[in-house]
C-alpha cells in the first residue's frame, strides 16, 4: 500500500508548483555559484600518499642524496632500410640543435647540458682532433659549442667522419661516457652503421611539485616542430609530448563522437517520450545536475582527478531513469491505469487531470526514488572510509551528485511539468495524456510482454542460468588483468573511417603509442619512469654488501630491466662506480688494487678507505650510488634501475623486488625498491584494494538499508537480499566480460565499475517497489507481474537504451581511457538492465510461490 506520506509530499509539490520551480532556479543559481567562486585545483593518482616501505624509501633517498628535477625528452632519428650515422645525418641533428637553441622559447628551458647525442660526440671528437693539429702545445680541452661541432664535422668528407665514428664506436677505445646508449639494442658493437639513434634533451624544471614544467612541455611540442621539417622518420617522446598528443585525441574523440552520441541519446528519447516538450525538461533537468555538480565541486573546493571522470556519468544515467520514470507513472495515471494509488486501470483515457495526474504519479514513485537515492547515495559515501584523499572526494562529490538528481527530477521536473502541460493544455489546447513507453501493443510492449511469459513461466530456469553465468564471471575474474601502465592511456591512431570525415571532423593521426614502443623495445630511455631504484641501508661498507651487490645486479633478471649493449642489465652501482672511476683514474686504480685479493676488481678490505679516494677523485659520481655522511663515514647506497618506459608499473615494482631481495639474502644489509615505477605500483595497488573495500561496503551497507526499508514497509526481511541479488549478479558479469575482453580491472575501471552498482540498485529499487505496490493492490501473482515488467520495465528501457548508447560510443574514441570507460560503462548498463528486468522478476515469484506453499502447508 502506498504511503499517505509520499502521496502528501506529491500534493505539496504539484500544489505549489509555480513556487518550487522559482525556488529550485534560485537555488540552482546559488549552489552553481560554486563553479566559479570555488578554486578547484587538478589532482591526480600521482598526488595520494600511501605510507608504505617503498614510500619511505624514496623521502629517505630524496633526503639523502637529492632529487633530479631534470626534464629528458627523447629525440629518436630513424631508417629502417639505411644508415643513420652517416656525415649528413649527424650533421641534420647538429643543426637541429643549433636551430633550437636560436628558439629563445625552447634554448630558456634547457639545462647546461641541453642536447646530448652521438652527433655530438663524434663532432666533440672531432673538435679535438683540429684542436691538437693547430696547437704546439697542450690543446683546449674545453667542451667545444655547436657552431664549433658543426664546423668540424663540415670540414671533414664522409670517409674522414666514418673514420671518426669507427674510433669513438670502437669496443676498446678509451671514450669519455658510454658512445652505445645512443644506439638501439640490436646495434652489433664496432660497426659504423646503425638504422637508428637517439638524442637526450635535458630541460629545467620550471613546475613546482604539485605542477607540471608548463614551459619544458611546450618547448618539446616546438621541438617536435623542428625534428618533423628536418627528417624524415624521426620522433620526440616526453612527458609534454604525451600530455599534448593525449589532450589532442580528447578532443578529436569527442568532436567525432559527441554529435553521434547526442544524436543517438536524442533519438531514443524521443521515441521515448514521443514528445518534444518532455524531452526538452529532460535535457533542462540533466543540466541543472550537471551545475549542481560543478557547484558542489567548487564550494567544497574537490580538485580535479582521473577518479571523478565517472561522476557526471552516474549522475546523467541517473537522471534519464529518474526522468523517465516520473514522466512514464504520471502518463500511467494520466491515462487512468493508476486510479487513486489502486493501480487498476480506469480505462478512461486522459480522464486525469495534469495536476491529479502528477500527484497519483509522483506519488506512486518517489519512494522508489528516495530509496534508490538513499542506498546509492550511501553506497557511494561509504568510499569515505578510504586512507586515500581522491577516494574521500569521489564518495562525496558522487553522494551530492545523486542528491542533486532527486531534488532536480523528484521536485523541480514534476513541478515544472505540471505547469508546462497546463498551460500547453489550457491555452493551446494540446492533450498531454500521452501513452506510457512500453505499455500496449507495438514492438516494445510485446517484446516486454514476451519477458513476462518467460518469467511466469520458468523463473528458476533463469536464475540458474544467471546464477551460473555469475559464477563464471567470478571465476574469471580471478585471472584478470590489474596491472597499471601508463602506456595504456597514450592515444593511438584513428582508423580509416575517421579520417575520412570531413574538414575539423577529421582527426589527426597519433603514432605516440607506437613510439613509445620503438623506444621501449630498441633503447634505454631517460626521463619519467625509467628508472626504478634500490636503497641499501646497513654496513655498507662490508665487502660482502658490494659483492652481493655486483652478484645481484650481474644476474639480475626481468622483462622490464633495460641491457647494454653488451647485454648487461642496465643498472649504476656503487660496484659499477668503482669499476668505472678506477678505468679512468689512476690513483683510485692503485687504491683498488691494494685491496683487491682476488682480482674481480672488487675490494676485499678496507671498502671506506677506497670509498675516500672516490670522493676525493670523482665525488660527484660517487655521490649518486654513495651517501657520505660530514663525518665522513657511509651510511647507505642506491642503485639506479633503467627499466622500459612502457612496461606496467607492477611488473616493474615486481623486478625491481627481486633484485633487492637478492642483495639482501647474500649480505648484512636491507635492500629496499623504489623509485617512480614502484611507488606507482604501490600507490595502485593500495587505490584498487581501497575500491574492492569499498565495493563490499557499499553492498552491504545497501542490503542493510534495503533489509530495514522493506520491514518497515511491508514488514519481510527476505525483499532487501532478493533486491540486491541482481546487482551482484550484474557485477559478476561485467567483471566476466572484461576478462573476456581483456579489459584491466585497475584504479580506472575499479571506479567506472561502480556504475554497475549506483544504476544496478536504481533500477532494481524501481522493479521490487512497482511489484510489491502492484501485489498488494491486484488479485493474482500474473497481473502484478506484468504491470511491473510492462509498466516500470519501459521507463527502465528508456533509461537503459539512452545512457548505454550515449556513453558506449565512447568505445569508438582515439583515447583508451575514453574507450575503456564507454566500453565497460556502456556494458555495466547493459547488465544491469537485463539482471534487473528478468533475474529480480524470477526472485521474486520464486519467492511468492515459496510463500503460497509455506502457508498452504501451514
Amino acid at each position: 500500500m502506498r504511503g499517505n506520506l509520499a502521496d502528501r509530499y506529491a500534493g505539496l509539490v504539484v500544489g505549489h508548483s509555480k513556487l518550487v520551480v522559482l525556488a529550485l532556479l534560485l537555488v540552482t543559481l546559488a549552489v552553481a555559484a560554486g563553479a566559479v567562486v570555488g578554486d578547484s585545483e587538478e589532482g591526480g593518482i600521482g598526488q595520494f600518499d600511501v605510507d608504505s616501505e617503498e614510500t619511505r624509501a624514496v623521502e629517505e633517498i630524496e633526503e639523502r642524496y637529492g632529487t633530479d628535477d631534470t626534464v629528458v625528452a627523447q629525440i629518436v632519428v630513424r631508417d629502417e632500410d639505411g644508415d643513420v650515422l652517416t656525415r649528413e645525418s649527424l650533421l641534420d641533428s647538429l643543426r637541429l640543435q643549433e636551430e633550437a637553441r636560436a628558439n629563445e622559447s625552447i634554448n630558456g628551458t634547457l639545462t647546461d647540458e641541453g642536447f646530448v647525442g652521438l652527433e655530438n660526440v663524434v663532432a666533440t671528437g672531432a673538435v679535438f682532433e683540429d684542436r691538437a693539429a693547430e696547437s704546439e702545445g697542450p690543446p683546449d680541452a674545453s667542451q667545444p659549442d655547436l657552431a664549433e661541432q658543426v664546423e668540424a664535422i663540415e670540414d671533414r668528407s664522409e670517409e674522414e667522419v666514418e673514420a671518426l665514428l669507427a674510433d669513438v664506436l670502437d669496443p676498446d677505445a678509451d671514450v669519455q661516457g658510454d658512445p652505445y646508449e645512443f644506439l638501439p639494442a640490436d646495434y652489433e658493437p664496432g660497426t659504423t652503421d646503425a638504422d637508428a639513434r637517439i638524442t637526450f634533451v635535458f630541460q629545467e624544471n620550471d613546475g613546482s611539485p604539485d605542477e607540471d614544467p608548463g614551459l619544458a612541455y611546450d618547448a618539446q611540442v616546438e621541438i617536435e616542430s623542428l625534428v618533423e621539417e628536418r627528417f624524415e622518420d624521426a620522433f620526440v617522446f616526453g612527458q609534454g609530448i604525451t600530455d599534448a598528443a593525449s589532450s589532442s585525441a580528447v578532443g578529436d574523440s569527442f568532436a567525432i563522437i559527441t554529435p553521434v552520441a547526442f544524436v543517438l541519446v536524442l533519438s531514443i528519447l524521443a521515441i521515448t517520450y514521443r514528445d518534444v516538450a518532455d524531452v526538452l525538461i529532460a535535457f533542462l533537468g540533466i543540466a541543472l545536475v550537471l551545475a549542481w555538480l560543478a557547484g558542489i565541486q567548487g564550494w567544497l573546493e574537490v580538485p580535479s582527478s582521473q577518479l571523478l571522470i565517472a561522476v557526471p556519468f552516474l549522475l546523467i544515467g541517473l537522471a534519464i531513469d529518474y526522468s523517465l520514470h516520473v514522466v512514464m507513472r504520471y502518463r500511467e495515471a494520466r491515462r487512468g491505469m493508476l486510479d487513486g494509488g489502486s493501480g487498476r486501470e480506469t480505462g478512461d483515457p486522459g480522464s486525469i487531470g495534469a495536476a491529479r495526474g502528477m500527484v497519483l504519479g509522483l506519488g506512486g514513485v518517489t519512494l522508489a526514488l528516495a530509496a534508490a537515492t538513499f542506498s546509492t547515495a550511501v553506497g557511494f559515501l561509504s568510499n569515505y572510509v578510504s586512507p586515500l584523499p581522491a577516494i574521500q572526494d569521489f564518495a562525496v562529490l558522487s553522494a551530492g551528485g545523486i542528491l542533486a538528481t532527486f531534488v532536480v527530477f523528484g521536485v523541480f521536473v514534476p513541478a515544472l511539468k505540471v505547469e508546462v502541460d497546463s498551460v500547453l493544455e489550457g491555452r493551446f489546447g494540446r492533450d498531454r495524456a500521452k501513452p506510457p513507453f512500453g505499455v500496449g501493443g507495438g514492438l516494445v510492449g510485446r517484446a516486454l510482454s514476451g519477458v513476462v511469459a518467460g518469467v511466469r513461466r520458468a523463473p528458476l530456469a533463469v536464475v540458474l542460468v544467471a546464477l551460473l553465468l555469475a559464477a563464471g564471471g567470478a571465476y574469471g575474474a580471478t585471472g584478470i588483468d590489474t596491472e597499471f601502465n601508463q602506456a595504456d592511456f597514450l592515444p593511438e591512431d584513428a582508423p580509416k573511417w575517421a579520417k575520412s570525415l570531413p574538414g575539423p571532423l577529421a582527426p589527426d593521426t597519433y603514432t605516440i603509442s607506437d613510439d613509445a614502443e620503438y623506444l621501449g623495445d630498441n633503447f634505454r630511455e631517460r626521463g619519467e619512469g625509467s628508472q626504478s631504484q634500490v636503497l641499501i641501508r646497513g654496513d655498507v661498507t662490508d665487502p660482502a654488501a658490494l659483492a652481493a651487490i655486483d652478484d645481484a645486479t650481474a644476474a639480475a633478471e626481468g622483462e622490464t630491466i633495460a641491457l647494454r649493449a653488451d647485454g648487461t642489465p642496465a643498472i649504476e652501482s656503487p660496484a659499477r662506480v668503482v669499476r668505472g672511476i678506477a678505468g679512468d683514474n689512476e690513483s683510485v686504480a692503485a687504491a683498488l688494487d691494494e685491496r683487491d685479493a682476488d682480482g674481480d676488481g672488487l675490494p676485499d678490505e678496507d671498502v671506506a678507505g677506497l670509498y675516500d679516494v672516490l670522493f676525493e677523485v670523482d665525488a660527484d659520481r660517487a655521490s649518486t650510488v654513495i651517501e657520505r655522511t660530514d663525518g665522513g663515514g657511509y651510511e647507505s647506497a642506491r642503485l639506479l634501475v633503467s627499466v622500459r618506459g612502457d612496461a606496467p608499473a607492477q611488473a616493474v615494482a615486481e623486478d625491481t623486488r627481486a633484485l633487492a631481495a637478492a642483495i639482501e639474502s647474500d649480505a648484512p644489509v636491507t635492500a629496499t625498491a623504489a623509485g617512480g615505477p614502484v611507488t606507482t605500483a604501490v600507490i595502485q595497488d593500495a587505490l584498487l584494494e581501497t575500491l574492492v573495500q569499498a565495493f563490499a561496503v557499499t553492498l552491504v551497507v545497501i542490503l542493510a538499508f534495503l533489509t530495514v526499508l522493506y520491514w518497515v514497509r511491508h514488514r519481510t526481511l527476505t525483499l532487501g537480499a532478493i533486491t540486491l541479488a541482481p546487482v551482484v549478479a550484474a557485477l559478476a558479469w561485467l567483471l566476466g566480460a572484461m576478462a573476456l575482453l581483456e579489459l584491466p580491472f585497475n584504479s580506472e575501471t575499479a571506479v567506472i565499475t561502480s556504475l554497475a552498482i549506483g544504476l544496478g540498485v536504481d533500477y532494481s529499487i524501481h522493479v521490487g517497489e512497482r511489484f510489491v505496490s502492484e501485489r498488494e493492490d491486484r488479485d493474482s501473482l500474473e497481473d502484478a507481474l506484468a504491470a511491473t515488467i510492462t509498466g516500470t520495465g519501459g521507463a527502465l528501457l528508456g533509461s537503459a537504451l539512452t545512457t548505454a548508447a550515449g556513453f558506449g560510443v565512447l568505445a569508438l574514441a582515439l583515447a583508451p581511457p575514453l574507450q575503456r570507460f564507454g566500453l565497460v560503462t556502456g556494458l555495466s548498463i547493459v547488465f544491469a538492465f537485463v539482471a534487473c528486468l528478468t533475474v529480480l522478476p524470477c526472485l521474486l515469484v520464486v519467492r511468492e510461490r515459496v510463500l503460497v506453499r509455506m502457508r498452504s502447508g501451514e
